[in-house]
């Protein structure tokens, strides 16, 4: 199933990678010859993502300057300035407001590289719900953060798998937030988790979460795209 918009989270400071950031974005960080944005942005456009909202804050300017229109990656991006940051379920919420159309929405990190196909998540997303990517426990993260039955994603269970940063969203499970209002996307993930509406399965790919130095470092030794 085709997802033809998606918002990509791009407004965070960047802390975690200390002083790479203090003049660049970290969306802006080279990985394999190309912004790491850049990767992601290809990658939701070899899917058939067409429509593409980025919320921006940390070094907007620059950001939005590098990326330009989309028309060099063959999407059309839209912008979704954040004066005060909104966390990823505000900033999901206020950008798809920019989106033509209506319908399916794709939410991918711009830190994150991958290769989760969001085509196979909107297959299983459930009427009201979402579908999440999850990946097996990373050595900063192992604990997890849910587990999976029956494809379903559930907060309780022995094997318990980390949320990659990619996910498909019915648009109607976010619309009862505000525009504008600052929440995580969290808070709307584990309501649906709750109600049974949360579909997911385990991506066993390539995946780097760039948000340290380590992981950058990594992620520009191995990842190919």
């Amino acid at each position: 199933m085709v997802v033809e918009r998606a918002v990509i989270l791009a407004a965070g400071l960047g802390t975690r990678l200390k002083w790479l950031t203090r003049e660049c974005p970290k969306a802006l960080m080279p990985v394999a010859g190309a912004p790491a944005i850049v990767q992601v942005i290809r990658g939701l456009a070899s899917q058939g993502v067409r429509y593409i909202a980025v919320n921006v804050h940390h070094h907007a300017d620059a950001l939005c300057a590098a990326l330009g229109d989309g028309s060099r990656y063959g999407v059309r991006l839209y912008y979704s300035p954040e004066k005060n940051l909104l966390d990823s379920g505000g900033g999901v919420r206020t950008a798809m407001e920019k989106l033509p159309g209506e319908g399916l929405l794709a939410v991918h990190n711009a830190d994150v590289l991958c290769n989760v196909d969001v085509r196979q998540l909107a297959g299983i997303c459930p009427a009201a719900g979402c579908a999440i990517g999850l990946v097996p426990n990373p050595a900063h993260h192992a604990a997890g953060d849910f587990s999976l039955h029956g494809g379903r994603v559930t907060d309780s269970g022995e094997s318990r798998f980390t949320f990659s940063g990619v996910s498909v969203w019915q648009a109607e499970a976010l619309s009862t937030y505000a525009v504008g209002e600052k929440f995580s996307l969290v808070q709307p993930m584990r309501r649906l988790i709750d109600a049974s509406l949360c579909a997911g399965f385990v991506y066993r790919g390539p995946w780097f979460d760039i948000g340290r130095p380590i992981d950058l470092i990594r992620a520009r030794r191995q990842w190919g795209g």
